[in-house]
């Protein structure tokens, strides 16, 4: 097997490749524009076909380019919104690749349609536990979803299953389920409704500073 992280340092995205290399099929999870040349030199060198392009989630309203790029690469793009040309998978989902498969989980909160794809040991769960670390999103679009997503999906899981992010947060891309659920700044040690009040101030400090900034300058004196 082949398992290579590829990592923006500018913007602290990250992206995964799989490959059986004996079956010569890969798979790609969160790969981003930039990331294509590499991507397409990987699969070149080792002679791979791609079989899927994994979204766990995306922010194309502010990256419309995205999608089209990705479609480039010539394998089914798999995201949980669904679109004109997008696979649709559906929770459980099995997405072969060689003799390996990955397992769709839908983990819904960071947004709408996210998803997770489980690997072996090994979990890609995108933006789901950023919480307030999206460099894209500060705050949950469903907050509701995301603790059940968390809580009952996630931290079900075994205490040493590893958990790839979509983006770097404090130098570190991966954990495991046993630290988050010990020390996540937002699910560990409270409740739901404790969660929910947090999410709310957060909501409520950013319509704040949105409105500050809409003001006049002689207003904000």
């Amino acid at each position: 097997m082949l398992f290579r992280i590829l990592h923006d340092e500018s913007g602290g995205e990250m992206s995964y490749l799989l490959a059986d290399v004996d079956a010569r099929e890969a798979v790609v999870v969160d790969p981003h524009g930039p990331d294509l040349p590499v991507l397409q030199a990987l699969l070149a060198e080792r002679d791979l076909r791609l079989r899927w392009v994994l979204r766990t989630h995306h922010h194309d309203d502010l990256q419309p380019s995205e999608f089209p790029s990705l479609c480039q690469l010539g394998a089914p793009v798999v995201q949980g919104d669904p679109r004109p040309g997008a696979h649709a998978v559906a929770d459980g989902d099995l997405l072969p690749f060689g003799n390996e498969f990955l397992q769709v989980f839908a983990t819904p909160g960071h947004t709408s349609g996210c998803l997770s794809f489980v690997w072996r040991d090994r979990v890609f769960c995108g933006g789901l536990l950023a919480v307030d670390a999206c460099p894209h999103q500060p705050r949950p679009a469903h907050p509701a979803a995301l603790w059940d997503s968390v809580t009952q999906r996630i931290f079900t899981l075994p205490d040493e299953t590893l958990l790839f992010a979509g983006h770097e947060r404090h130098a570190r891309a991966v954990s495991t389920v046993q630290e988050q659920r010990r020390w996540h700044p937002f699910f560990a040690a409270t409740s739901r409704d404790t969660y929910l009040a947090r999410i709310a101030t957060l909501a409520a400090q950013a319509d704040h500073r949105h409105s500050a900034a809409e003001r006049p300058l002689d207003q904000l004196a």
